[in-house]
């Protein structure tokens, strides 16, 4: 069989098996697949974990001793300002909710980033764990709180073995960082021996609203642990890779080396960014069932009786916007992942975000970028549709030699590559230009499909949401039915058409059925993606009208 036959029926199985997975799970039936999740609230772990969640000290094997039975919340203290809205619990000093007010969800309540309920859990917490065993002022124990007005901020307090910890979070306006002050002082009658930690605990779901996740099932996107060092750089950890023990983290970072921890989800993230005065061991683990935790240690230097330090951690919640996470800490930008096309990405969105600063509208840039790229790289899509036209033109000798030496492929392969030579024409010429664009365009999707811009961005008319699918007809059995997926799949049948039609007339019939089945398909992505596409095969299908008018002309001349 012909290989291009063989490569057309695989494409086309694959294609209408996903189609057919993806309208399982929108339904709610399960994958195809995998085994079907359970529900969120069944997978998450108890809260209230004692002394065997608490880290090991920097240097030492030693675990703390048990702890008393504790409840599992204390007083909510809320902490706002212009853009988060957070609750502190003085269980533990443990920042149990985040609300971006600025980021809304399809009911308009702010997202809902951090949340320590029976439905999920996502929180940040701070702690003192001994080298000696001995047991400190960490997340099990209650916090005496005080609210401060006048500087926006919360401080809690809470002495255990003569070790006072007194943290306070500070939240400023304009600000995802929340500043978290650690002030210890050693008030017993020895030394102090103690590692100071800050983590992220989070379940290992998908992230989700009202029970529903908010992702395709013709993409994915990375949620889990990420660490970040000098030596090393950015690392991301899969939640399965913990769960198996095959996780890895670097080794102990030296004083005055960078390094920070994150839970990243799509288009959001956390991170703890500590201090460079101490050496930093970072870890990841699970915790229970369904829970994970990502943190940073630092061993402080022994205090002698009396004596007090100050450490500030830095806390970011909020969303992955680049500039925004520049400011915060080296490297922290790269949370916004594009993976290997990383070096062409970043100057697409800088593009983007240049022509968004002049048009006010994510819709209309994503539109004028796809016109600058494709001016860009005219002279090779020129190229490919020219190779394409003198293809189409030779197609009736093409078939007439296949019905001649049927049954005899090599010399119908000699024939061909005779007339190819007499003709100067490249068959594979068409290919070489579009192989060239091929990464251009991925870093294009990626760059729509990671950017929070797009989240709750307006086009025109129907569409409100570019990071949503367009459902201007509705949603008919669990898949989203919008036009502008339609107009692609118009395009791509124009496209066809205007191509060299197939010498094999089921591989003519295939690329026929292609259009469709790739519609099918872009009704579950995000509207800004198709859009683009829209866009790219509407200027594609331009320009290879017009190279085949000429062209067409120039040869009845």
């Amino acid at each position: 069989m012909d290989i291009r036959k063989t490569l057309l029926w695989a494409i086309f199985t694959i294609s209408a098996l996903l189609l057919f997975n993806a309208w399982q799970e929108q339904t709610g039936q399960g994958s195809l697949f995998s085994k079907s999740a359970a529900p969120v609230k069944e997978q998450v772990a108890a809260t209230d974990n004692g002394a065997k969640d608490l880290p090991k000290p920097s240097g030492s094997t030693l675990i703390a001793p048990a702890q008393p039975s504790t409840p599992k919340t204390g007083e909510l203290l809320t902490l706002k300002n212009d853009l988060l809205e957070l609750e502190v619990d003085t269980l533990g000093g443990v920042v149990s909710k985040a609300r971006l007010l600025k980021h809304l969800e399809e009911d308009k309540s702010p997202v809902l980033l951090f949340d320590r309920s029976n439905d999920r859990q996502y929180f940040a917490r701070t702690g003192l764990v001994s080298g000696s065993g001995a047991e400190l002022p960490n997340h099990t124990q209650i916090f005496t709180a005080t609210k401060n007005q006048a500087n926006n901020s919360i401080t809690l307090v809470a002495e255990k073995n003569g070790v006072r910890l007194e943290k306070t979070y500070t939240l400023s306006n304009g600000s995802y960082v929340v500043e978290a002050k650690h002030n210890i002082k050693n008030i017993s009658a020895q030394n102090l021996d103690a590692t100071l930690y800050a983590e992220l605990v989070r379940d290992g779901g998908k992230p989700s609203f009202k029970g529903k996740v908010e992702e395709s099932s013709f993409y994915s996107t990375f949620t889990g642990p990420a660490v970040y060092t000098d030596a090393e750089k950015f690392h991301k950890i899969n939640f399965s890779d913990i769960e198996k023990g095959k996780s890895k983290v670097p080794s102990t970072q030296p004083a005055g080396e960078t390094a920070w921890v994150a839970m990243v989800q799509h288009y959001f993230v956390s991170a703890w960014v500590p201090p460079a005065t101490y050496s930093k061991d970072l870890y990841v683990e699970k915790l229970d069932k369904n829970q994970f935790r990502v943190g940073v240690k630092s061993k402080l230097d022994a205090l002698s009786i009396g004596q007090e330090k100050v450490e500030t951690f830095k806390l970011f919640v909020g969303p992955q916007e680049e500039r925004v996470l520049e400011n915060v800490a080296p490297g922290l930008e790269l949370v916004k992942d594009y993976g290997w096309l990383t070096i062409l990405a970043k100057p697409i969105f800088w593009l983007l975000e240049k022509i968004h600063a002049l048009v006010n509208n994510w819709g209309w840039a994503i539109i004028l970028l796809t016109v600058f790229i494709k001016l860009v790289f005219f002279p090779l899509s020129a190229a490919s549709y020219k190779s394409m036209a003198r293809m189409k033109e030779v197609q009736p000798r093409l078939l007439e030699m296949k019905e001649r030496y049927k049954g005899e492929p090599q010399k119908l392969n000699q024939a061909m590559m005779e007339m190819y030579r007499k003709e100067k024409i490249n068959p594979l010429g068409g290919c070489f230009p579009v192989l060239i664009q091929i990464p251009v365009f991925i870093a294009l999707y990626w760059v729509l499909l990671a950017s929070v811009e797009m989240r709750a961005a307006p086009w025109l008319g129907w569409i409100q949401d570019l990071s949503k699918p367009d459902t201007l007809f509705g949603v008919w059995f669990g898949a989203p039915i919008g036009l502008l997926p339609i107009l692609m799949a118009i395009s791509m049948f124009v496209q066809t058409k205007l191509n060299p039609t197939p010498p094999d007339p089921v591989q003519a019939k295939l690329m026929m059925l292609m259009p469709i089945v790739f519609s099918f398909m872009f009704f579950f992505f995000p509207a800004g993606l198709v859009l683009y596409w829209v866009v790219n095969n509407i200027l594609s299908i331009a320009q290879q009208w017009q190279i085949n008018k000429i062209y067409g002309g120039s040869k009845a001349a």
